[in-house]
């Protein structure tokens, strides 16, 4: 509760300078690193053997996730439909208009950074990267990444993430 009040005065009163802008950089760069370890935490610890994908313990673990970045009731109104694992990562991987997913941080980091670069003049490397993220985001189906494999995705965007957090420090002499 504190939090969204501290938010709630965040948004409604702060000058929308560079300072905002690094503040909403620095705040999806984190989401979607929460994001991405809650989902990877899952797939690796939550269930005790391969012998229970598809049961009940593995629905309840897949929803408390939804409950955990407080998605559970909007995933309802966008998958009327029970607990799927694929719909849940789909939802928290590529939909653009839940604000917890990968996908819609990058939209508001590449957002951020493209008014970066209107008040800077220069676009630096970081903006190449959170570009190629947000289009491999962008252009990315859930059957493809479970076919690739949901782990080896999460921990390439986690490192990638990681290395974009990296440029942005170094670009804009954060270090």
């Amino acid at each position: 509760r504190e939090t969204a009040l501290i938010l709630g005065s965040f948004y409604s009163t702060m000058l929308r300078n560079e300072i905002f802008d690094f503040a909403q950089i620095g705040a999806f760069i984190e989401r979607a690193d929460n994001t991405a370890r809650i989902l990877d935490v899952k797939y690796h610890l939550l269930l005790p053997s391969v012998s229970h994908v598809g049961t009940l313990l593995d629905t309840n673990h897949w929803e408390s996730i939804l409950r955990s970045v407080e998605a559970n009731n909007s995933y309802r109104w966008v998958y009327d439909v029970q607990y799927k694992p694929m719909n849940i990562a789909d939802y928290l991987i590529l939909n653009g208009r839940m604000p917890r997913s990968l996908r819609y941080c990058y939209g508001r980091v590449m957002s951020s950074l493209n008014l970066l670069v209107k008040e800077h003049g220069a676009a630096h490397a970081c903006h190449d990267t959170a570009a190629q993220m947000l289009t491999m985001l962008s252009d990315s189906t859930i059957e493809r990444i479970f076919k690739n494999g949901l782990h080896e995705f999460l921990t390439g965007f986690i490192r990638r993430n990681h290395r974009l957090g990296l440029e942005i420090a170094q670009a804009y002499n954060f270090n």
